[in-house]
């Protein structure tokens, strides 16, 4: 299994368009998302996000928050564990939360996840962003599952 792991900030006219202008600043904004659940497979291997063909169908983790409240600051962030048999892979995302906070909180989440299989992590890796909301502000951070 190979995945991607990628997140993008933007602003735009309305909280549809501020969250596709998120996606397409992550690479992400011309394909279909299919939202999956957190497990990864053992051997996992974390690339680089490939140049998809517009309109492909791609599987992903999924975090992400927009909003309109002027001079909120809006996060989202992904972690993954990677250990000897699986991985597992959480998101999270909204507002009030320091950068520490929300590393913390989803470090905790993705090694409770592995504790309760048993796992012992060998890699974890977390991916997050914050914005200050200009006007319309939409954040979001994915684990993308790359076809082989």
């Amino acid at each position: 299994m190979k995945i991607a792991i990628v997140s993008g900030k933007a602003e735009g006219p309305t909280e549809l368009n501020a969250f596709d202008n998120a996606l397409t600043n992550a690479g992400i904004g011309d394909v279909n998302l299919i939202k999956v659940s957190s497990m990864l497979a053992k051997n996992t291997k974390i690339v680089k996000l490939p140049k998809f063909t517009a309109g492909k169908m791609v599987n992903c983790v999924l975090a992400h928050h927009t909003s309109n409240k002027k001079g909120e600051t809006i996060y989202a962030a992904v972690a993954i564990a990677l250990g000897d048999n699986l991985g597992c892979a959480v998101e999270a995302s909204g507002s009030g939360k320091s950068v520490d906070n929300v590393r913390d909180y989803v470090i905790a989440m993705v090694k409770y996840m592995m504790d309760v299989r048993g796992e012992k992590i060998n890699e974890l890796i977390v991916e997050d962003i914050h914005h200050k909301v200009e006007n319309i502000g939409s954040v979001i951070s994915s684990v993308v599952y790359i076809e082989e």
